[in-house]
């Protein structure tokens, strides 16, 4: 063999080791920036050594390992799948991370997902700006805090750290970017249930939900994927004035479907109907002139509410609330939550109303006193008001009685007499009448004196010749007080016999005259009397004493004689 036979042979070797040297590093550097199945060698410390088939182990934070809020669970012999970063570090082993591997693992799923429109699941593990951080298998995605839900969440702790379903938005590998949207899933969700609930609602199908919203007028209450209105007045059978008082948002409750109407699908929802309803024989309850103890629950112009049991309510009437306080608002005479005792006036079922009264419980202070002031008592109380028709006075028990212009003065007219009171004075006044029913006391301050014409009445008769003082002169006649305090009028044509003096002013206020009575009328008080009649009795009279035309006088001396004679007789008696 020659030299270079020799040199070749043993050149072939070598250059065979070389090339398949570098074949194999060749091969093994492709391996860089892929997922290779390993097996773990031994746990050091924190450290996890496994063995992926290269020429080096390598080394992975035990942490990598770990799901979140989980402590790994691993042991030697157990295969792994990892992420080959580099072949080697400047140990000389291989850079290898579970958590990347985990990464690649999960995009690619991720991305098939995503193509396919399908929901993935995630953990929500961290808050940032704007939202949360979402762990899907080893990818972390953005949650926005609007696609947490469907309404605001304050609180979402709950949520956190909880495997649940999400929808991927927008993703980009090249970046690492993936939004998540867990409110999507919801929604989605929300549309099939609202679809098959929908489909089988019917009126009085009892329902669990929860309180969505509240508003003056009543809750919106969550059914899954629709809403139901819940009234106000549905809420409960006792008197709520705000949805506020009896329910909060979010609380679940149970109702009752009282109303739906497909085409628009609305749903009308209740809770008291689920409840006995307290109307039912609540007239045996609570017979007429029963008395209950109630709560104020309401006070309105009107009246005032009163609670007789959660559920039944009856009205005060403000002309059932007090015997004696008249127009005043029933605020002036009861207040909110007050307890009072009340009597049950009339009970109509069919309506629900039941009325109640509330001075039916008290003692009726007209009765009381008629009993101890009967009619003709004299009393003493201090003038409360003057109105148009009178004076009102108060009364023992509460009460006003009333004096009518007509019975304050015997001799002046009440627009003339009521000018001596005023509003506080004190008077003394008799009781003329009672009427319990009406509550009414007539009262009188002209009776606690004699009546002047009942006496005048008594001792006179038509016919009767009277000195009278002219009082006042009227164009129809003069107006004359008689000598025992009496009243009379003398019309215009009874001033005289003759026409031509028939004149009211030729008389003066004060003047004294004698006139004849001619009617009395005890009715209406009033004495008429004459002067002309009178004049022609004494003409008459004249006539028979002193003669006639005939003997020879003179009508005139006739006369004056009488007249004469007849003013010597007044004279006298003046004396």
């Amino acid at each position: 063999m020659s030299d270079q036979s020799a040199a070749a042979e043993t050149a072939a070797p070598k250059e065979s080791f070389a090339a398949l040297l570098e074949e194999s590093l060749g091969r093994d550097q492709s391996l860089e920036g892929t997922v290779l199945r390993g097996t773990i060698i031994a746990i050091e410390n924190d450290n996890v050594v496994i063995d992926v088939g290269l020429k080096s182990e390598g080394r992975v934070p035990l942490k990598e390992f770990a799901k979140h809020g989980e402590a790994p669970e691993l042991k030697s012999g157990d295969h792994v799948e990892v992420f080959l970063e580099r072949m080697e570090d400047k140990n000389g082993e291989a850079m290898l991370s579970r958590e990347k591997a985990r990464r690649e693992e999960a995009w690619n799923q991720l991305e098939k997902a995503f193509a396919d429109s399908q929901r993935v699941t995630g953990v929500i593990f961290g808050r940032v700006k704007g939202g949360f951080t979402v762990d899907l298998s080893g990818a972390v995605a953005f949650l926005p805090g609007s696609q947490v839900d469907i309404r605001p969440v304050r609180d979402v702790t709950p949520l956190m750290h909880t495997p649940q379903p999400f929808q991927i938005l927008k993703m980009d590998r090249a970046r690492g970017n993936i939004v998540v949207s867990r409110r999507a899933v919801l929604e989605e969700d929300r549309a099939e249930q609202r679809g098959e609930l929908i489909a089988n609602l019917s009126e009085g199908q009892v329902l669990a939900g929860v309180v969505k919203n509240i508003t003056d007028y009543g809750a919106f209450v969550d059914l899954g994927g629709v809403d139901g209105l819940l009234h106000v007045t549905d809420i409960s059978w006792k008197r709520i004035n705000h949805p506020s008082e009896a329910l909060s948002i979010g609380q679940q409750v149970q109702v009752q479907v009282i109303r739906f109407n497909p085409e628009t699908q609305r749903i009308s929802l209740g809770m008291k109907q689920l409840e006995a309803d307290p109307w039912e024989g609540v007239a045996a309850k609570y017979p007429v002139g029963a008395k209950f103890i109630g709560r104020v629950t309401n006070i309105t112009d009107y009246g005032a509410f009163v609670e007789l049991e959660p559920g039944i309510e009856g009205l005060v009437h403000v002309s059932e609330m007090s015997w004696t306080k008249k127009n005043v608002h029933p605020g002036k005479i009861v207040s909110t939550s007050q307890e009072v005792e009340v009597m049950v006036l009339d009970v109509d079922e069919q309506k629900r109303r039941i009325s109640l009264g509330l001075k039916q419980v008290q003692a009726n202070p007209w009765e009381a006193f008629v009993e101890n002031h009967p009619v003709g008592t004299e009393l003493e109380g201090e003038i409360k008001n003057i109105t148009e028709f009178g004076l009102f006075v108060g009364l023992p028990g509460d009460i006003d009685g009333m004096v009518h212009l007509s019975d304050l003065d015997w001799g002046r007219s009440g627009e003339e007499a009521v000018q001596d009171y005023e509003k506080g004075q004190s008077v003394k006044v008799k009781v003329l009448d009672v009427d319990v029913d009406k509550e009414r006391v007539s009262l009188g301050i002209k009776q606690l004196a004699e009546d002047p014409f009942a006496g005048a009445a008594d001792g006179m008769k038509k016919g009767d010749v009277v000195t009278t003082t002219v009082q006042q002169i009227t164009d129809g006649g003069i107006e004359v007080q008689l000598a025992d305090g009496a009243s009379g009028f003398i019309r215009k044509a009874e001033l005289s016999r003759d026409r031509s003096e028939q004149r009211p002013d030729r008389f003066a206020v004060g003047e004294k005259v004698d006139a004849k009575v001619t009617t009395i009328d005890r009715k209406t008080r009033k004495i008429n009397l004459s002067i002309k009649q009178l004049q022609i009795e004494e003409e008459k009279k004249a006539m028979a004493e002193y003669g006639s035309t005939e003997s020879g006088a003179s009508l005139g001396d006739i006369l004056g004689a009488a007249l004469n004679k007849a003013q010597a007789e007044r004279d006298e008696k003046e004396k």
